[in-house]
């Protein structure tokens, strides 16, 4: 099978079905296209021989394929992929555009003719090692797509070639699509266990060509609500209590050098990420990120105590802090029993010539929720670059080496 002409044909299909995700949305998923996309991936699945596929109120698609073994092969681990549905909410269109550069020869990269947008070389010297490649990129109007439909059109490879290919012996194989990861991991928090019985899995929401990853941020998000008192200008003083200088107040007491933009590698950070003010009230939102999970308690413990501070200051305002866990570090699930599931990772990459580039992400998978719950669940590369921007990329060579990871994955796994 080709398999680069495969993964396009099928990322072209997945990415033509508009599928953000809406932050701040109650309801999972948070976009009909999400759903959309979940029905077509269970039509396509049973076309590709697997069984009990059903989708969940919150849109998460199952399938299961059964195992295929010699007989007296010994047992062979139960593994599953999860992708996720949902593109990043990107404040641009939601509608995806990918345009096929052809042998790229390096330079710079039209991306859009008619609106004069290009990709520049001097911007993206990544593009330089891909020269002789096919690239798809967007048409610089919206993301491409790749985080995660790339990681689908993988996982739907694979299970095409398993089909096509009826020697390739494997164990049973478990393929499942989440709704909403975008916005806090929603949609595999609603994933049914029962119906995902695997001993672990695999995410396939990294970028460049050899991306490992199996730490991720412990991460948390939290909001003080802050009620003042207001008063006519003429009756002010020693009166009215301005929720406004409380937040800044309270603000002040967070580290500057602890954001986002002062941190790197596995530094954490405290970071405001939004303020909603007027006379009476306000509400500070702040994100909560480590990779240690004591120092992550900590910066949860710190918050609690400067909202304390603030009461004291102002001691006429209303003051209340919400806490609440995103997702946590995949590293503290790993143990000594699990870890063969990473192994398997570079052992596949080995084989497969990829030089392996471990990373300590600095955010969150489906596998950081989905190792919670106790099944391992690291990630690899997609083979895609500049994740939730319009500039993305999938350098195709890349991106079939990720698909050979997945196949070399369940070749592994079967050996034992």
């Amino acid at each position: 099978m080709d398999l680069q002409r495969s993964v396009v044909e099928k990322f072209m299909r997945y990415a033509a079905i508009s599928s953000q995700s809406v932050g701040g949305c109650s309801v999972v998923p948070s976009s009909p296209g999400q759903t959309e996309l979940g029905k077509l991936l269970m039509k396509e699945l049973e076309e590709l021989g697997l069984v009990d596929i059903w989708m969940s109120d919150t849109s998460v698609v199952y399938g299961r394929l059964p195992a295929r073994l010699p007989e007296g092969h010994a047992p062979v681990p139960t593994v599953g992929w999860v992708a996720h549905l949902d593109t990043v909410d990107s404040k641009v269109s939601p509608d995806i555009h990918p345009v096929m550069i052809k042998n790229y020869q390096g330079g710079d990269i039209c991306q859009n003719k008619e609106k004069d947008i290009w990709m520049r070389a001097a911007d993206h010297p990544e593009l330089e090692q891909y020269i002789g490649q096919d690239i798809i990129v967007s048409d610089g109007t919206s993301v491409l797509g790749a985080d995660n439909k790339c990681a689908i059109a993988n996982v739907m490879t694979a299970l095409e070639v398993l089909k096509e290919d009826p020697s390739i012996p494997h164990g049973e194989i478990y393929a499942v699509f989440v709704p909403d990861e975008e916005v806090g991991l929603k949609g595999s928090k609603t994933i049914d266990f029962d119906k995902f019985p695997v001993d672990f899995a695999y995410t396939i929401d990294s970028c460049e060509l050899g991306e490992v990853v199996y730490q991720t941020f412990n991460a948390g998000s939290g909001w003080v609500r802050i009620k003042g008192r207001t008063a006519h200008p003429m009756n002010s003083k020693n009166n009215v209590i301005n929720p406004c200088m409380i937040a800044v107040d309270l603000i002040n007491m967070f580290d500057r050098a602890e954001t986002p933009e002062h941190t790197e590698k596995t530094e954490g950070y405290i970071w405001v990420t939004n303020i909603q003010a007027d006379p009476l009230y306000a509400t500070v939102s702040l994100n909560i990120r480590d990779h240690n999970k004591a120092k992550y308690e900590a910066k949860k413990e710190y918050i609690k105590a400067a909202v304390e501070m603030v009461k004291l200051k102002h001691p006429g305002a209303e003051i209340s802090v919400e806490l609440e866990d995103v997702y946590a570090n995949i590293y503290d699930a790993v143990t000594d029993d699990n870890r063969k599931c990473i192994d398997y990772i570079y052992e596949a990459m080995k084989e497969l010539g990829i030089t392996p580039k471990t990373i300590a992400m600095r955010g969150g998978t489906d596998g950081s929720f989905i190792s919670s719950k106790g099944i391992l669940t690291p990630n690899y590369f997609t083979g895609a670059h500049n994740f939730h921007a319009t500039s993305e990329f999938m350098p195709m060579g890349a991106v079939e080496k990720s698909v050979q990871m997945t196949l070399k994955l369940i070749e592994l796994i079967t050996k034992g």
